[in-house]
């Protein structure tokens, strides 16, 4: 949403928001002269509005009883869903769409960066903020469009890919999909958009019908990584495309799994028509998205990271990134559930990727759009999970139980307001003395 915010803000249209709650990007937006509201008042509409003057953009994410979204739709106001104007700008540019429940918006903001490195004339739409550009919004021109293709709603259904690439199809938002048969339907109808004369490239082993490339960090395929090493916390790797073999990438953001969507990234590069030397340099400028693995060391010792992680593939791949990199270092794992339908969807498997962690702090379910569900609770899950050391608390007292833990490794993970912990945090460990 604030990466549409700012596409119509420097397109010179007049822009104002509403969220539930102030974080540092909605105060980034409001630096940036686009003002937001964060109670539900009507008085909090700005004045001079029109049916005829104003479209109102909204994320399935805001729940149907918002007072100010019932005003507008009572008020005969245009509403249209953001992944419908996202796809409005597709229908105009050539679009290069990055799906998948995991990898997409590493994928996406890799790419956005390697088109802007490459002085392609494009916009970048992404799902969280670039280190490089500190925004979800890269611009470089309007021939282009990149955009990450969101499965939630089958909202990445409206999109016109010319070029698109699908990283996973993972079961998930089996609240909306209801199975994970239905969710890989959903991802068929995705790939089904790409035109015959486009180019489609999927995760090998993923099931999709159309015609598409493959690629693959752990196997060969039509494009995919070998000779992979890790030197000073750096992955090396020759990229192995039909034609021939590219050598020496170099990646600092770590995880295996940021290999393969780098084979992703480069692989649309490619077709973009971006020369290897170029991808090869723009690529070892890339410094990731924060909240994927944003990592901290201290004068005390202690490391610090935080990631967005809130499936249980993606648990794990933070977990066993942090283990590969700090094999012998006591892991202390702060984990906010995501959505009351996702922690009863895929308990079992959350208990498995979070008995990987020596010590536990689980934070109250975060509802984002949902009601409670009887008897999904914290505490119900921390049940299932077999770590010995683990605690149940409240986003509030979650920072006094931290400080109280013995850890070498802290990682906070999920995607709520756990995100509010992350500057106290860095506060206190700067502060902390060995």
């Amino acid at each position: 949403m604030s990466a549409l915010a700012r596409y119509f803000n420097f397109s010179g249209a007049g822009v104002a928001g509403y969220d539930k709650t102030r974080t540092g990007l909605t105060q980034k937006l409001e630096e940036e002269n686009i003002p937001v509201v964060y109670e539900d008042n009507l008085s909090s509409i700005p004045e001079g509005l029109t049916p005829e003057n104003t479209l109102i953009i909204f994320t399935p994410a805001v729940p149907a009883e918002l007072n100010i979204k019932k005003y507008f739709i009572d008020k005969n106001y245009t509403l249209l869903k953001r992944s419908q104007v996202l796809g409005e700008i597709t229908k105009t540019t050539r679009c290069l769409a990055i799906a998948g429940t995991h990898g997409k918006t590493t994928t996406t903001t890799l790419l956005g960066h390697l088109c802007k490195y490459a002085n392609i004339p494009a916009t970048a739409f992404l799902g969280g903020i670039s280190v490089n550009y500190k925004t979800n919004f890269i611009y470089n021109g309007s021939q282009i469009s990149v955009v990450e293709a969101d499965e939630f709603d089958r909202s990445f259904l409206t999109l016109s890919p010319d070029m698109a690439a699908i990283t996973s199809t993972d079961a998930d938002h089996l609240d909306i999909y209801g199975t994970s048969r239905h969710l890989l339907d959903s991802f068929n109808d995705f790939a089904n958009l790409v035109p015959e004369n486009g180019f489609l490239l999927v995760k090998k082993g993923t099931d999709i019908k159309a015609k598409h490339a493959t690629y693959s960090v752990h196997e060969k395929a039509d494009y995919y990584a070998e000779n992979i090493s890790i030197e000073e916390n750096r992955f090396k790797f020759d990229l192995v495309t039909p034609e021939k073999t590219l050598k020496d990438f170099v990646l600092y953001i770590p995880g295996k799994h940021n290999v393969e969507n780098s084979i992703a990234a480069l692989t649309l590069g490619l077709k973009l028509g971006i020369e290897p030397e170029v991808l090869r340099q723009g690529l070892a400028e890339f410094r990731g998205v924060a909240r994927r693995f944003t990592q901290h060391t201290f004068e005390n010792g202690k490391t610090y990271i935080d990631d967005y992680a809130h499936h249980p593939t993606e648990l794990n791949a933070a977990i066993d990134a942090v283990r590969s990199l700090y094999p012998a270092k006591k892991l202390l794992t702060v984990f906010q559930p995501h959505l009351y339908s996702r922690t009863r969807d895929f308990a079992e498997n959350f208990a498995e990727s979070l008995s990987k962690t020596d010590k536990l702090i689980l934070l109250d379910i975060y509802p984002a759009r949902e009601l409670p569900l009887e008897g999904i609770t914290s505490h119900w899950l921390a049940e299932k999970i077999t770590v010995q050391d683990k605690e149940i608390t409240s986003l509030a007292n979650a920072l006094d139980v931290i400080r109280s833990k013995d850890f070498d490794v802290l990682l906070t993970a999920g995607a709520g307001d756990i995100d509010t912990l992350y500057e106290p945090i860095l506060n206190w460990l700067n502060e902390t003395k060995i």
